[in-house]
C-alpha cells in the first residue's frame, strides 16, 4: 500500500540561527517548516556561533522539518555552512540565497550529496533581476532542487521598485517557472511588517491569486493570518462540492445553472480545493 503523500507546507517560519531560544519556540509554533537563517539575520561576528548552534540542534531530527538558509555561496561562510550541516541527520533541506545560475545549484548538489547516494533537498532563492530572468533554467538545474522562491527585499533593491505592483511580473514569472519545471507552487516571500496583520492578509490573498501556495513568516503571529488566507473559504468549498456533484451526475463538459462551465480542468481544481479545505488547521 502506498503511504499518503504529506500535505505541502503552508507556513514557513524564519528564525535567526544565533538565537537558540527563539529557534526552540519556533519549533513549537505550529509552523509547517522552520527555516533557521544563517545569512541576513545573523551579524558577521555571530556567524560561527550560529552555525555551531544550528549544528547542535540538527544533530538529531527535530519535531518539525527544519531548513537552513546558508550564507551566500560566494562567501567563505557558505563553505563552512555546507561542510558542517550536510552530514546532520536533522537537516531537512538547504535554502540557497541569491542564486543567479543553474551551475550554482548543481555545484551545491554535488558538494552535499552523501557518499551512499541521493542528495540533500535544495531550495533556490531568486533575489535579483538575473535570477528571475533565469528562473526556469535554475528550476531544472538538478534533481535535488525541490523548489524556488523569491527574495523580495533584495529584488526590490535591484529593480529600484518603489511600488508593490512592480513585483507582479517577477512573482508570476517564478510561479510559472516552478510549475513548468514540475516543482510545487512556490511560497510567497515574507511580509516585513510583523504587526500589520491586515496588510499581511491582503498581500497573502493577492499572492494566492497569483498562484503562490503558502508563505514565509518572520513572527509566529503571522502564521494564523497566512493559514487563513490560503485555506478555501466556505463559498469556495460550496462551489467545489457543487462542481463535483454535477460532474458525477453528468460526466463531461457542461454548464451549471449559474453559467459556470465544467470541464476536466475545473473538476481537478475542485478536487484540489476540497483537499486543501480538509487540511488540519493549526492556528
Amino acid at each position: 500500500m502506498t503511504p499518503p503523500t504529506a500535505p505541502l507546507p503552508l507556513t514557513w517560519l524564519y528564525v535567526p540561527g544565533d538565537r537558540p531560544e527563539v529557534v526552540t519556540k519556533a519549533l513549537a509554533s505550529g509552523a509547517d517548516v522552520v527555516i533557521v537563517d544563517l545569512e541576513d539575520a545573523v551579524a558577521p561576528d555571530r556567524k560561527a556561533y550560529a552555525r555551531a548552534a544550528t549544528a547542535e540542534l540538527l544533530s538529531a531530527p527535530p519535531p518539525v522539518p527544519v531548513h537552513v538558509r546558508v550564507n551566500a555561496l560566494d562567501t567563505p561562510e557558505a563553505e563552512s555552512d555546507l561542510k558542517t550541516l550536510s552530514p546532520l541527520s536533522g537537516l531537512t533541506a538547504l535554502r540557497l540565497p541569491k542564486i543567479t545560475s543553474p551551475d550554482e545549484v548543481a555545484r551545491v548538489a554535488e558538494r552535499t550529496a552523501p557518499a551512499e547516494g541521493g542528495a540533500i533537498p535544495l531550495y533556490a532563492l531568486l533575489e535579483s533581476a538575473l535570477g528571475v530572468e533565469r528562473a526556469y533554467d535554475i528550476a531544472v538545474a538538478h534533481p535535488a532542487l525541490r523548489g524556488i522562491a523569491l527574495g523580495e527585499a533584495d529584488l526590490r533593491a535591484d529593480l529600484g521598485a518603489c511600488h508593490e505592483r512592480a513585483l507582479d511580473w517577477p512573482r508570476s514569472r517564478v510561479v510559472v517557472a516552478a510549475r513548468a519545471a514540475g516543482l510545487p507552487s512556490p511560497a510567497q516571500s515574507i511580509y516585513p511588517d510583523t504587526k500589520d496583520l491586515e496588510g499581511l492578509a491582503s498581500s497573502s490573498a493577492r499572492g494566492r491569486a497569483l498562484g503562490f501556495f503558502g508563505r514565509a513568516a518572520l513572527h509566529p503571529r503571522q502564521l494564523p493570518v497566512i493559514e487563513r488566507a490560503y485555506i478555501p473559504t466556505p463559498q469556495e468549498v460550496e462551489s467545489a462540492e457543487e462542481t463535483l456533484r454535477a460532474a458525477t451526475t453528468a460526466p463531461g463538459a457542461q454548464a451549471l445553472p449559474d453559467g459556470r462551465f465544467i470541464d476536466p480542468a475545473v473538476v481537478a481544481a475542485a478536487h484540489r480545493t476540497l483537499t486543501l479545505a480538509n487540511r488540519p488547521i493549526k492556528h
